[in-house]
């Protein structure tokens, strides 16, 4: 069963990272501007002045953080943001939202409007100082996530419930050849919101109004579903020293007052599990 890791409650919790060398999970508040941790029982936050959304780890003190209009290296000692590039800065009506890092050292960031317009966002890659747009005409980016293998990426846009599968070249980890569908969720009315890949290669997807987060084989055969106690899950993240717990982010948002006083809405769950996650990969700035 899941339980409570955290019992803040974010607004629009997103963006699960397990720092691999400080063994601490760091998760976002959208809506709320805010980056958490756990330090053991001590809560650690940092406030920014817009909205961020998703992190790749750089080293042991250093995270790349995506906001609103930047990309930031944010230094967890001191706080001190240094922009590394603009990320549709010029642009009022969005904002930055799922994010990850590939195993190539790079990092993979969506936008979408602020309020959800359609076709308003887009998908990029950083990669080595490089901001390269790579799908746009999104409306809500989103299960951006690697197998671990190195041969693809995985994305969605949710208002389509559909997750697209990308092949990827070895050598750098660019796109190459035509997305292929993995999985059409439409049937079910599911909508996929942020996603993980376990060791074996099968992707872990919350999916948003429908209290779970589903298991699914890289060939896109449902395995198993892990009920959550609230409605609005957004993101799942393998965490612990065996990355076998599954840490998953949720959201108060587009909740009645009486859900929100009823579920742990908005806080951040976790559940052991006999599945092994992988590491998150480093992002390689230069």
């Amino acid at each position: 069963m899941m339980q409570v890791y955290d019992a803040t409650s974010c607004g629009l919790g997103e963006g699960p990272l397990w720092h691999p060398l400080r063994g601490q999970l760091f998760w976002f508040d959208i809506t709320g501007k805010t980056l958490y941790c756990r330090d053991g029982e001590q809560l650690q936050q940092w406030h920014f002045a817009e909205y961020v959304s998703a992190a790749g780890w750089v080293d042991l003190d250093t995270l790349l953080i995506a906001s609103e209009t930047a990309l930031l290296r944010f230094d967890l000692v001191t706080g001190a943001q240094t922009p590394l590039v603009a990320l549709e800065a010029d642009n009022r009506v969005t904002r930055s939202n799922d994010g990850r890092a590939d195993p190539c050292g790079g990092f993979w960031i969506g936008t979408m409007g602020k309020q959800a317009e359609r076709g308003a966002g887009a998908i990029y890659r950083y990669y080595r100082g490089e901001l390269r747009l790579l799908v746009d005409r999104v409306s809500i980016t989103n299960a951006i996530c690697f197998a671990p293998d190195k041969s693809c990426a995985y994305y969605t846009d949710t208002v389509e419930q559909i997750i697209w599968r990308q092949p990827l070249e070895p050598l750098h980890g660019w796109p190459v050849g035509e997305r292929q569908m993995l999985l059409d969720l439409r049937p079910e009315n599911l909508n996929p919101d942020g996603a993980v890949c376990d060791a074996a290669g099968n992707l872990w997807i919350a999916q948003w109004g429908a209290a779970r987060v589903a298991q699914y084989s890289p060939a896109g055969e449902f395995l198993q579903a892990i009920a959550t106690p609230t409605q609005h899950v957004t993101c799942p993240a393998f965490a612990g020293a065996d990355l076998q717990r599954l840490y998953v982010t949720s959201a108060t948002q587009g909740l009645s007052e009486a859900q929100i006083a009823a579920e742990p809405a908005g806080q951040t769950l976790f559940i052991d599990t006999d599945t092994q996650g992988v590491a998150e990969y480093p992002v390689i700035l230069g």
